[in-house]
């Protein structure tokens, strides 16, 4: 089962292109400060704009620098469900331990399509397949039935919730049978999703507080819920301004703060204001992370 402290990996560039040593950098650092799993090559690792070479290499480095240590759990999706077989092969190749495959967005397909290219994917591959579920991107909602079929394959493995909707891994729970990760899209109310019953948390925060994400989440699998609030206070300001702005220039900021990487993005994503980068920095030094 994942669960714990996920973090979905900025990609770093230079110059416009990726910079291999601040990946092999942010990997290692993660690691050592306690981050149970890294998740590259997903939403915040900016997976639309990085062309097939890039994508490819990105979870290479991390598999290879990751070294067996944590699981690595790529980022394989696509609307386009062949592509989304290729990437998934590459990760089974590359020596992932499972593959994050999003819902079909842009092409709004019904709950059968969904199910249909879940299926499709995970009969191509011999890992687990983590079903990323964040209708506010993809526009279509994977529904607690159809979550509950697709639990049947033996490799679909678990969730992540981009929902919003903490009430959904309470439906989801009435009807996916047998063993399931249930893991968080949403920093802010992981806490929450982790009282419902979920396992853990595919993290934004976690690439620039990885100690202390790793930290919240340890104290929920004790049950020690008063440790885990005092944590999220503590997190909850830095949650807010990284998304302050289109995400990940909160975060990139941030880690160019922490001296992990450069603050670039790719367009569309822009830099992020003074305005914002002043409340990212504040809030750093709020958590006591600068």
């Amino acid at each position: 089962m994942f669960r714990g402290s996920y973090v979905a990996l900025i990609t770093p560039f230079a110059n416009g292109e990726l910079d291999e040593a601040a990946l092999r950098k942010m990997v290692n650092w993660q690691i050592e400060s306690g981050t149970h799993g890294l998740v590259p090559v997903g939403t915040t690792g900016e997976s639309p704009t990085l062309n097939e070479n890039e994508h490819k290499r990105v979870i290479e480095i991390v598999v290879e620098e990751a070294a067996g240590r944590v699981p690595v759990v790529a980022g394989a999706g696509s609307n386009n469900p062949t592509e989304a077989v290729e990437y998934s092969r590459h990760a089974q190749a590359a020596g992932a331990d499972a593959v994050l495959s999003v819902a079909g967005y842009y092409n709004r397909p019904n709950q059968e399509g969904l199910y249909q290219q879940f299926k499709m994917i995970h009969d191509a591959i011999e890992i687990p397949v983590i079903i990323y579920n964040i209708p506010p991107r993809a526009i279509v909602d994977v529904v607690p039935d159809t979550m509950a079929r697709l639990a049947e394959l033996p490799r679909i493995s678990g969730v992540k919730d981009a929902t919003g909707d903490l009430s959904r891994i309470s439906n989801e729970r009435l009807v996916v049978k047998g063993e399931f990760s249930y893991l968080s899209g949403e920093d802010l109310t992981a806490m929450a999703y982790r009282a419902n019953g979920g396992h853990g948390c595919i993290s934004v925060t976690a690439n620039v507080a990885p100690a202390l994400c790793a930290q919240l989440h340890e104290a929920c699998d004790r049950g020690d819920f008063a440790t885990a609030l005092e944590i999220q206070d503590r997190l909850a300001p830095l949650h807010n301004a990284l998304f302050s702005e289109p995400s990940p220039a909160g975060v990139k900021y941030a880690a160019s703060l922490l001296g992990l990487c450069d603050e670039e993005a790719r367009l569309p994503i822009v830099e992020m204001s003074e305005a914002g980068k002043a409340r990212v920095k504040a809030a750093l030094e709020l958590a006591g992370l600068i």
